[in-house]
């Protein structure tokens, strides 16, 4: 899965017949380039009777893997979401095991924040909600320079209202990005679904306000 060869990425979630009455299941998506051919795939990896309930009750607070896969289902990148009620993060991988980063939910009111570091530690990138866009997350540099944006793409009334699919497009606006910076962003894209848009565990209170 070359990100590089694209700017833009569409990830497409994929909800099923249970989702219509209220039942949370595994967390599943499409990924497309910007030519719309399927070029990914992505999935949660929690199974069993235990992930069923951990899903249902506790939602993104959860402890949760995502495993990232190119067209072909080899693994290209993992995800690890440890638990946590405050500030979440999420820890990303290669296929290999080899860490790439991780992003780290910031305290904000009215706005969403996360800070995205490198393997070393380093903060690349910010990502900051606007006040009126609440579906729209540029990234920028730590000088403040934009260098991709997360887009929640509106599915529909009926597949909004009813079928809790949400659907995402990144687009990576400086030709730069490398492939493993172009993969955090395409992680974090996931991450903002699973933080901000599935619904929450045992109809619980979420600690963001923003």
């Amino acid at each position: 899965m070359d990100l590089t060869a694209t700017w833009q990425v569409i990830v497409q979630q994929r909800k099923e017949l249970a989702e219509l009455f209220g039942f949370e299941t595994r967390n599943k998506y499409e990924i497309f380039d910007d030519k719309r051919q399927l070029i990914g795939f992505c999935a949660e990896q929690q199974k069993g009777f235990l992930g069923i309930l951990l899903r249902q009750f506790l939602g993104h607070w959860r402890t949760f893997d995502v495993h990232f896969f190119d067209h072909n289902k080899n693994l290209v990148m993992i995800a690890k979401h440890p638990f946590r009620f405050f500030f979440q993060e999420f820890h990303i991988y290669d296929g290999k095991g080899v860490a790439l980063g991780w992003a780290d939910q910031r305290f904000g009111i009215f706005t969403k924040k996360f800070d995205v570091m490198n393997a070393q530690g380093d903060l690349i990138l910010r990502m900051r909600s606007g006040l009126f866009k609440i579906w729209t997350f540029p990234l920028k540099n730590p000088e403040g320079v934009e260098k991709a944006i997360i887009r929640k793409r509106w599915g529909g009334i009926l597949k909004e209202a009813f079928m809790d699919a949400d659907n995402f497009s990144i687009e990576y606006e400086d030709a730069t990005l490398n492939q493993e910076q172009r993969l955090l962003i395409l992680a974090l894209s996931v991450f903002t679904d699973l933080q901000y848009f599935e619904k929450k565990g045992g109809g619980g209170f979420d600690l963001d306000i923003g």
